[in-house]
């Protein structure tokens, strides 16, 4: 009723605007075709590897060319990306979650032309600017959070594993040689911004030691309930210390209760927990969000720990890439990674994939939402 009291009129959101702060409406960007089809699709096919078709009921086209991206792109780059657009897709591109490109053309026969020129676009070096994948049964492009580079609580980096996991899998992107989509993913920390809890493999950025307390500057610096109240697991409360004689308003951490996500270090920069040593990867597998064959899943942590190798992560590299092997190998057609482990058996998954499995993976983690909140579509008899 507020609003409506002072003036605004849900039904006309534009009326009297007087600013323009905040986003213009997405429908603006549609580009025409998909404008005056929307919610009329008949249905979609994936012409080959990165290439997708829509068709209408009006019988109207729509090409859609998938590249894959990075999340932090230079200027230069976006520049380029939108000089594409205007030569062949008459200005409307398109970026997904998973930091693909996607060029929409409404005509089959400006298809070549914008492939041909995507493919000649390459770097210095002779890679890629713009390759062309991760659609169908293949290895998606890695959703992923900031990592060092932005992040303020990273516990390893983004751009670096993602580049160097993409580059060991990068037929499987261009291809569409797996029984099933494989959706890989990344986070930095257990806040997981990346999706790592339900994906076929994801990386994930782990603590292992708790915050560090600079008791001089805390409440000079920090909102001290803030820092308690971030905490998902209790395990820090307000104390007093003294510092040279003086005593001073500051917190305690049960070091036994910390889980090592950083959340309090993102309210108070006085309780950081980077650490060289202790800072590092976990890798889970079996997640998905689909429906299909089998309810949804989350992931499983499959390997514990592998400390940072920056720049190139040659054990995260190996362990991925043999995972993908030996799951494409194995599994039936259309049987998503986690409904293959589930079909042999986890203890036949981890002698298949040569991963040694210790006792920080058992699965132990059980309240009463595990077992009665429908987490599927499905129905259950």
């Amino acid at each position: 009723m507020a609003f409506i009291s002072s003036g605004y009129n849900p039904e006309k959101p534009m009326e009297n605007r007087i600013t323009d702060i905040g986003p213009r409406k997405y429908d603006e960007f549609y580009p025409p075709v998909i404008a005056k089809n929307k919610g009329q699709w008949l249905y979609h096919e994936i012409l080959q590897p990165g290439v997708l078709v829509h068709v209408a009921k009006s019988g109207d086209e729509v090409y859609t060319v998938r590249c894959g991206g990075a999340r932090l792109m230079t200027t230069m780059l976006i520049r380029e990306i939108c000089e594409i657009a205007d030569k062949h897709c008459g200005g409307y591109v398109r970026w997904t979650t998973r930091n693909n490109v996607e060029f929409m053309l409404d005509k089959k026969a400006n298809l070549k032309p914008l492939l041909d020129d995507l493919a000649g676009r390459k770097f210095p070096g002779g890679s890629f600017k713009f390759p062309i994948g991760g659609t169908g049964a293949g290895v998606s492009n890695i959703v992923h959070t900031q990592g060092w580079i932005h992040c303020h609580t990273p516990a390893t980096d983004a751009s670096g594993p993602v580049k160097a996991v993409m580059d060991e899998v990068f037929a499987e992107f261009q291809g569409h040689n797996m029984p099933a989509p494989v959706r890989v993913s990344l986070a930095c920390c257990l806040n997981m911004c990346g999706a790592v809890h339900c994906s076929d493999i994801a990386i994930l950025g782990y603590h292992r030691k708790p915050p560090m307390l600079d008791h001089e500057y805390l409440d000079k610096m920090c909102e001290i309930p803030l820092a308690i109240a971030a905490c998902p697991t209790a395990a820090i409360k307000p104390a007093k210390v003294e510092i040279n004689g003086q005593k001073l308003n500051s917190v305690a951490v049960n070091n036994e209760r910390c889980m090592f996500c950083g959340n309090c270090y993102t309210m108070c920069p006085s309780m950081p927990l980077a650490d060289k040593e202790g800072d590092g990867i976990v890798i889970m597998a079996g997640g998905k969000v689909s429906n299909r064959l089998s309810a949804p899943k989350f992931s499983k942590v499959v390997v514990a720990f592998i400390p940072n190798e920056a720049p190139r992560w040659p054990t995260t590299s190996k362990v991925i890439k043999n995972m993908i092997e030996v799951y494409a190998k194995d599994a039936h057609k259309y049987e998503r990674l986690g409904d293959w482990a589930e079909r042999i058996g986890w203890e036949r998954f981890f002698e298949k994939c040569e991963i040694d499995f210790t006792h920080h993976l058992i699965d132990d983690f059980r309240d009463p939402a595990y077992y009665t909140w429908r987490q599927t579509t499905q129905f259950k008899f």
